[in-house]
């Protein structure tokens, strides 16, 4: 049996950090990055209403400019429309949220940090990918809503359908999103390439995948051909042939993986020509 003295000398001891004490936590680092977009989201208020009303005009401009051009038979596209811009307000926000990130962070001076993260450089950017899938369901499904006001059209949105569908179809735009958040590593200025992708994805989503099958390979275009079933003909998410989910499956992999990979290629390339540091 320990003595008194032996009790309070344990009892006393310093004891050494163990592994865990030292590793990264990653709900920390998930936390930080999310308070970050909410604090540059809430400090420049009037920059972040722009973008959205700037969204809400645009359908808004569709919406009452078709039906004065051609009246009601606007009403036989418009749940295509709808769901359209839906898709492209997540294509946007998941894809500038990765590509336009690391080229403020060279403008701002803090490219620097997020490789000195003791997470890594490729975890820092998957946590911002999935802070921005989160960001844009938000916008997403907020644009929706007031666009199913405006026009008076409802939509079918079963949540166990459209999210599993809208993660998958982020997905291969976030592996889109990582190639050119490599290229902004390596070249710095292309925020033009940026705009050009962003319109680009207009016709990935309105793309006819069901007519032309070879197109469901395109990033987008599956998952956009899939969600209109959905959110128009109110298909749910267990209705759909397996072929047609596992297709979606796998090209959202493999275009995930590829820019993921291209993203780490780069940021390797980048390190070793000294890049990080220069703007």
């Amino acid at each position: 049996m320990a003595t008194a003295d032996e009790g309070s000398t344990v009892a006393g001891r310093t004891e050494e950090p163990t592994e865990d004490d030292w590793r990264p936590s990653r709900l920390a680092l998930a936390y930080v990055v999310f308070r970050k977009q909410l604090i540059l989201g809430v400090r420049y208020p009037l920059n972040t209403a722009t973008q959205f009303l700037t969204l809400a005009v645009l359908f808004s401009v569709i919406f009452f400019g078709g039906r004065a051009v051609v009246g009601p038979t606007i009403t036989d596209s418009l749940g295509g429309i709808i769901v359209g811009l839906f898709i492209w307000t997540l294509a946007v926000v998941a894809f500038s949220g990765l590509a336009w990130n690391v080229t403020r962070e060279a403008q701002w001076g803090t490219l620097e940090r997020l490789f000195m993260s003791p997470n890594g450089f490729g975890l820092v950017m998957v946590t911002k990918m999935v802070v921005n899938v989160v960001l844009s369901f938000l916008w997403g499904f907020t644009l929706l809503l007031v666009m199913m006001l405006l026009s008076g059209k409802w939509l079918t949105v079963d949540p166990l359908t459209v999210l599993p569908l809208g993660l998958l179809t982020l997905a291969s735009i976030s592996g889109i999103g990582f190639l050119f958040a490599g290229l902004a590593l390596l070249f710095k200025r292309i925020e033009n390439v940026f705009q050009l992708v962003v319109w680009g994805f207009i016709g990935l989503i309105a793309a006819p995948a069901g007519t032309y099958p070879a197109l469901k390979l395109l990033p987008v275009s599956h998952g956009s051909y899939l969600l209109r079933r959905a959110m128009e003909d109110g298909v749910r998410l267990w209705e759909f042939a397996p072929a047609e989910l596992g297709l979606l499956v796998a090209t959202s992999t493999v275009y995930f993986l590829a820019g993921y990979y291209c993203l780490s290629r780069a940021q390797l390339r980048a390190r070793r020509k000294g890049l990080m540091g220069q703007y």
